[in-house]
């Protein structure tokens, strides 16, 4: 499989619906083994030769026959499918969303009460129940919690008074401390069996007036991406970076 990261514009003018559009059975793709080996899928239609391209960078799709490697693509996003046909110049766009769950790019100001920061799935922002009932398993391997990142293990909200209280940045934290981890998680849910891993990124500011406007702008940038789904850019939404500061 040709697992190269290819990162092409977004195209200006791409076609939707168009008849040899590539199809992968459903819109949401779920991974169903959970013996280590990696799930591929591929379309199960014939959209003839051509070249195979995604939109936002996560995906590993291989670029001349369209297989998706499930396992190693980036899960809980949205991804728009592109094909060129061999002998055309149009972008023929499918999407195609990779179950798993993520968490908002934000800024949270804890003298205001915003204290917790909480999951949602399948690219959806406003799908929260998967692991409301408590019947996920959060953080398997205790890398997050062993950063004192305050995760309940069943729900996947983070406490992220708690997170600041336990010194997950240190005993003196500066702005613009950071740390990074890797949560595993199961969700179940009778889609995906095997255990899906995502990248985090904590960043302290003592006050939300201290952050710089370059970063404010990004995190609301990639908010309204996600919330609109919008995947007709180049940018890399992970890992999602939650910004937690004292004061406004």
């Amino acid at each position: 499989m040709d697992e190269e990261v290819l990162v092409v514009p977004y195209p200006l003018h791409p076609v939707m619906n168009c008849s040899y559009s590539p199809y992968y059975g459903d819109t949401l793709v779920c991974l169903p083994n959970g013996n280590g080996a990696d799930y591929i899928v591929s379309p199960v239609n014939s959209p003839g030769a051509g070249r195979y391209y995604s939109w936002p960078v996560g995906m590993i799709i291989d670029h001349y026959t369209g297989a998706i490697n499930v396992t190693q693509s980036e899960p809980g996003m949205k991804y728009m499918i592109g094909f060129v046909k061999q002998g055309s110049t149009d972008t023929c766009l499918t999407p195609l969303i990779v179950t798993g769950m993520s968490y908002m790019d934000s800024v949270h100001v804890l003298s205001d009460n915003q204290n917790t920061s909480s999951p949602y799935f399948n690219a959806d922002p406003n799908l929260f129940s998967a692991c409301a009932s408590g019947n996920c398993q959060i953080d398997i391997n205790g890398q997050v919690t062993n950063k004192n990142i305050a995760i309940n293990k069943t729900t996947g909200v983070i406490d992220l008074q708690k997170t600041l209280d336990q010194g997950a940045f240190g005993l003196n934290p500066v702005n613009g401390d950071y740390i990074e981890v890797t949560l595993s998680y199961k969700i179940n849910d009778g889609c995906t069996k095997g255990v899906q891993k995502m990248k985090l990124k904590f960043m302290y500011f003592n006050s939300k007036a201290q952050i710089d406007v370059a970063l404010i702008n990004e995190v609301l940038s990639k908010q309204a991406s996600i919330r609109g789904g919008n995947t007709n850019t180049s940018y890399k939404p992970r890992p999602p970076l939650i910004i937690i500061t004292r004061y406004n």
